[in-house]
């Protein structure tokens, strides 16, 4: 039988798309990664499938675990928002015989990874002030991935800094101009309501390139499921081959559709920015890190900055964008760290 060594603690890292795993040494003087391995969700049929999976291959188990999960997490039932994955905490804790588990929100993961990655000066990429500059909070991230996250940073403090987990995502999408408003009606009569993150998402992406290229909502599948693959859907093409297709140049609806796509994220990053009080914004995700010259570029820095009177307070905000290959597992493995009580 594997045995507990009470000085490991798992992490992990759960959205729609992929479960990452990795331990950490709780005693450790610096903070470190080990064993990471990303699990594709779809192969799994549960949480606790895929975490099992991934401690079946060591040598010992962990005592302790930090989850950070796409959903609220302030029950003890546990249900992601963009996969068809529910558990109990208390019974997930008992079937991984743990001693403790602390469940993050993924984007207040993310949130608790900026200070040690802006520190370090490594995994953040700038795209306004200087980098050198000490981190200045109140800080808004989010970020476009399977879905969109949101999550506030405040301090520096006495006792560090402190993580407050959003859904922010989910606010109700305000168009800009005559194009936006094409896609909030296309998107509205396929879905019944848009949010920020049905366009600042993967899925999203590619519905945003439908309407340029002329689709219609009833020509795709109608409200798809949580984890149904962008792929599967008729009419819409894939959001990496959008990408790749805007960044060679030659596809005008793909160069249209990241165009509008950075300029709506500019416009949220904005928004979010006034609402936090935020002095920094920092963007994570899977997607914006794929295009950051062409974002710079864009019309993201105007949008950011179109808000009337507060445009000149908008311009002193510093923005960077995470580069880091896994900002969750290391937000989660700070969170263990930190002398925040853990959710219920």
């Amino acid at each position: 039988m594997t045995s507990r060594d009470p000085r490991l603690a798992l992490v992990a890292d759960i959205g729609g798309t992929n479960a990452r795993f990795a331990l950490t040494e709780l005693d450790s003087p610096e903070p470190t990664l080990l064993h990471s391995q990303s699990l594709p969700a779809a192969e799994f049929a549960s949480v606790q499938h895929a975490a099992e999976h991934y401690l079946a291959g060591l040598e010992a188990r962990p005592a302790q675990a930090a989850l950070a999960v796409a959903c609220p997490v302030n029950t003890d039932e546990i249900r992601l928002t963009n996969r068809a994955w529910s558990f109990s905490r208390r019974e997930l804790q008992a079937a991984l015989h743990l001693d403790s588990l602390r469940m993050l929100n993924d984007f207040g993961a993310v949130a608790w990874a900026v200070p040690g990655l802006h520190a370090a000066g490594d995994g953040l990429v700038t795209l306004h002030g200087d980098p050198a500059t000490p981190l200045q909070g109140p800080v808004t991230v989010l970020g476009p991935g399977t879905g969109l996250g949101v999550a506030l940073l405040v301090g520096p403090a006495e006792h560090g800094w402190r993580v407050i987990e959003t859904e922010g995502g989910h606010v109700s999408f305000a168009p800009q101009g005559d194009e936006e408003r094409a896609i909030a009606a296309w998107l509205d009569a396929k879905h019944g309501r848009t949010s920020t993150e049905r366009l600042l998402c993967g899925r999203g992406l590619s519905e945003i390139d439908a309407v340029i290229r002329g689709a219609s909502p009833l020509g795709t599948t109608a409200r798809p499921q949580p984890g149904d693959s962008t792929l599967h859907q008729p009419g819409l093409r894939d959001p990496a081959d959008i990408v790749a297709a805007a960044l060679d140049g030659h596809d005008l609806p793909a160069r249209r559709t990241l165009a509008r796509f950075s300029a709506v994220l500019g416009s949220v990053a904005g928004d979010a920015a006034l609402i936090h009080g935020a002095r920094t914004v920092v963007i994570a995700g899977g997607i914006v890190p794929r295009f950051i010259p062409f974002l710079r570029s864009s019309a993201f820095r105007e949008r950011f900055l179109a808000k009337g009177r507060f445009a000149a307070w908008l311009e002193s905000v510093a923005i960077h964008v995470i580069t880091h290959p896994q900002p969750g597992l290391v937000g989660a493995m700070m969170a263990l760290r930190s002398p925040q009580e853990s959710t219920p």
